[in-house]
């Protein structure tokens, strides 16, 4: 067994290690692009504008109803299929592939957006009214509101949700196997295909997604103590 998961000439172990690395790589990715689709979906839905609340509602329906894998195969053969016909019209020829990695990044990000949305929300509405009511009593500019009250506290309230998104945007990116990329699904699949060993490179693979969980709860419950740290000390020097 040890020989397989080495990183000799024989062993497997570049590859699992090369594609946990991608895994991290491409949900971080998707995170980051579902923050930003989250922030306008929950802007949208806390909107006094009817038209852009049923805008951000009609956007969670769809990404939170779709199944991940068909809104991965909408995305990539779609957008293989655009981008052939944009190449045709400018004298290419033949099927045009859409960048396996982007596409993926972009359809877990959406879906991840679609949840994301709803913790930013959540956390917004847990906010205290009087506090926003107070500093714009005093004068202070809706920027500064923004900067010194909203965001950080926003942030605080957001993360304990926002651990539970970025498990599922890590379980979701072994989807993107179907589109050609080697992560750590892709990569157990073919080393166990390979040596006909299955039952050791998929405990491998389920090892690895283990590893990375627990590394990434861990990051998160220290910002989340360390944010709550600073708001109590800020809070505390302002009395």
């Amino acid at each position: 067994m040890m020989s397989l998961l080495s990183f000799g000439a024989d062993g497997w172990g570049r590859l699992i290690l090369s594609a946990a690395c991608t895994t991290l790589l491409l949900s971080l990715v998707a995170l980051m692009i579902g923050a930003v689709v989250g922030s306008g979906v929950a802007a949208a839905k806390l909107s006094p504008q009817r038209w852009l609340r049923w805008l951000g509602e009609g956007y969670s329906v769809v990404f939170r109803g779709i199944p991940e894998l068909l809104v991965i195969y909408l995305f990539y053969f779609g957008g293989s299929g655009l981008i052939t016909l944009v190449g045709q019209m400018f004298g290419a020829d033949g099927f045009i592939e859409a960048p396996p990695f982007l596409i993926g990044a972009l359809a877990i990000g959406l879906i991840s957006g679609s949840y994301q949305g709803e913790v930013y929300r959540a956390a917004r509405l847990a906010l205290a009214k009087g506090e926003v009511e107070a500093a714009a009593a005093i004068g202070m500019p809706r920027w500064r509101i923004a900067q010194r009250i909203l965001l950080p506290q926003v942030v605080r309230y957001a993360l304990p949700g926002m651990s539970n998104v970025w498990q599922m945007s890590l379980k979701d990116s072994a989807l993107v196997s179907v589109t050609g990329i080697v992560e750590l699904m892709r990569a157990s699949q073919v080393a166990a295909g390979s040596t006909r060993d299955y039952f050791t490179f998929y405990l491998v693979g389920a090892a690895c997604y283990l590893v990375l969980t627990l590394v990434s709860n861990h990051a998160f419950r220290r910002a989340e103590s360390r944010l709550g740290r600073a708001w109590q000390s800020r809070t505390a020097a302002q009395h």
